[in-house]
């Protein structure tokens, strides 16, 4: 990398070196592509700043969202893809300013045996990243789109740190997988009970929105 990065998890001091001198730090503007299907993934990003949206496709082309990664997390499903050399079954976006350093492949299998705090990390990557795709397809499966509308915002808020949550209706609609009409008449019964404000492509959540 061309600058050290201060990471908020323990490593040994000698893995950290490794990921100083093999890592590429790399940054993305708000929406760019920084993994795609059908493309073969030859690194695995760990998140230093910012967010990364993942989504997965399914036959009919329809998308949802799987789960965010924020400071500090990476995606086990890259981590497969390169230890297997298949190609992405998902796809992962900017959201906002993001910052990466991208781990090269040839060094994911040779730090899992050679460090302990690297496995550690894997495995708990992979169990959260589990956990978080069991909550989707509970959400999808049990909850009522309203309450996965509130809970969609609420984690926006808690990811961005802010109340105004940048998103259009489309991009809400794509991501919970249901239409913008019904998006925006949710949106609106939220505005008409005093939740939330809607703006051009913003939602800024008012102070009794958790009530």
């Amino acid at each position: 990398m061309d600058e050290p990065v201060n990471l908020a998890f323990a490593f040994e001091p000698a893995l950290m070196q490794e990921i100083e001198e093999f890592g590429e730090l790399r940054s993305f503007k708000d929406g760019e592509l920084v993994m795609d299907y059908g493309k073969y993934i030859r690194m695995m990003p760990l998140v230093v700043q910012g967010t990364l949206k993942v989504l997965k496709k399914d036959d009919n082309g329809n998308e949802i969202l799987l789960y965010y990664l924020s400071s500090s997390e990476t995606c086990s499903m890259a981590y497969s893809c390169c230890l297997e050399e298949k190609k992405s079954e998902v796809k992962a976006i900017a959201e906002g300013n993001l910052t990466i350093i991208a781990i090269p492949h040839s060094k994911l299998d040779e730090w899992l045996c050679k460090y302990p705090s690297w496995k550690n990390y894997i495995m708990r990557s992979f169990n959260e990243r589990f956990s978080e795709m069991l909550k989707s397809i509970e959400s999808i499966a049990f909850h009522k789109l309203d309450d996965r509308l509130i809970a969609y915002l609420k984690e926006k808020k808690r990811l961005s740190g802010s109340s105004v949550i940048k998103a259009s209706h489309y991009q809400i609609a794509d991501e919970l997988a249901t239409s913008r009409v019904v998006i925006s008449r949710l949106l609106k019964i939220l505005e008409n009970n005093g939740k939330i404000l809607l703006y051009r492509n913003e939602i800024k959540l008012l102070n009794n929105f958790d009530l």
